[in-house]
């Protein structure tokens, strides 16, 4: 018989973007002592998903497990953009070395700092190996950015055959969805709408749906969503981006969230793209005048 899983709620929680509950609920009794380090980095990186980045560095000290040290480099790397490179080159040393290089949090974190890099074969370079559902999940993502659905899926059948029902191969599925679009739309719909009828409505869940409504061109129920999802946290990157696109379609105005989206995450690809289409507008208008 299976030992009980003491965090499962913890995962699930910060899985499906529940941060605050993940930190409020994450007091558990009779945890090993490998359970309490994952603990212990659940609720420090729903901490860094909540913004609350110097919190996390003063916490963890140098005499932390690996595990802990890099959810601390990846709140230094987010914390300080002008830094980026010294928390990197830290990160590349920590990699290198035998004794902790092969630590599934350790690759892990470095995934998701070289895909916020947009360097997705660094990060495959550390994550392709798998080992847990979070390094294959974050596979999926990265393969998505990459355009290989193909591999993607590959990624998506190893995660069913481990755990089919597991929140994390849930998310994939749609995530993989979502990128083929066509007929997938309407699962990938379905996946977000099981989520809430089954957990706390979150902004995750929120723009998963808003995000399968846009693409079969509900775009008032999909500003609804996103509406609420907006209540629940105004500085969200990704419910900004999708107000702006929804906006848009609806003949709205979308200046407000573009300007909130800029003030809030400068790196965002949608404010990057605008301000790369306002330089080529400068740039023809300066040509014909």
């Amino acid at each position: 018989m299976a030992a009980p899983d003491h965090l499962f709620n913890l995962r699930n929680n910060f899985y499906l973007g529940s941060y605050q509950a993940a930190i409020n609920n994450s007091d558990l009794p009779n945890l090993s002592p490998d359970d309490a380090v994952e603990r212990d980095c659940i609720v420090y990186r729903s901490y860094i998903a909540l913004g609350s980045y110097q919190l996390v560095i003063n916490e963890i000290d140098s005499s932390a497990a690996t595990p802990l040290q890099a959810v601390k480099l990846l709140a230094q790397y987010l914390s300080n953009p002008h830094e980026k490179e010294s928390t990197i080159a830290s990160l590349k040393e920590w990699l290198a070395d035998p004794a902790i290089g092969n630590n599934a949090t350790l690759r892990l974190i470095a995934g998701i700092v070289f895909m916020h890099e947009e360097d997705y074969i660094e990060a495959l370079k550390h994550t392709n190996a798998g080992g847990t559902m979070e390094l294959h999940a974050l596979n999926v993502q990265l393969f998505i950015k990459m355009h290989r659905s193909d591999y993607a899926e590959r990624q998506l059948r190893v995660m069913q055959q481990i755990d089919e029902d597991h929140t994390l191969t849930q998310l994939a599925n749609a995530w993989l969805n979502l990128a083929v679009c066509g007929s997938k739309i309407q699962e990938a719909y379905l996946i977000f709408q099981d989520f809430s009828e089954k957990y706390p409505m979150t902004g995750l869940i929120l723009n998963g749906k808003a995000v399968c409504c846009m693409h079969m061109g509900n775009f008032d129920e999909a500003e609804t969503l996103l509406l609420e999802a907006l209540n629940k946290d105004a500085k969200d990157p990704e419910t900004l981006a999708n107000l702006v696109v929804c906006s848009l379609h609806l003949g709205k105005s979308s200046s407000r969230y573009l300007s909130q989206l800029k003030l809030a995450h400068p790196e965002h690809i949608l404010v990057k793209r605008a301000a790369s289409a306002e330089d080529s507008f400068e740039r023809a208008v300066q040509s014909v005048a």
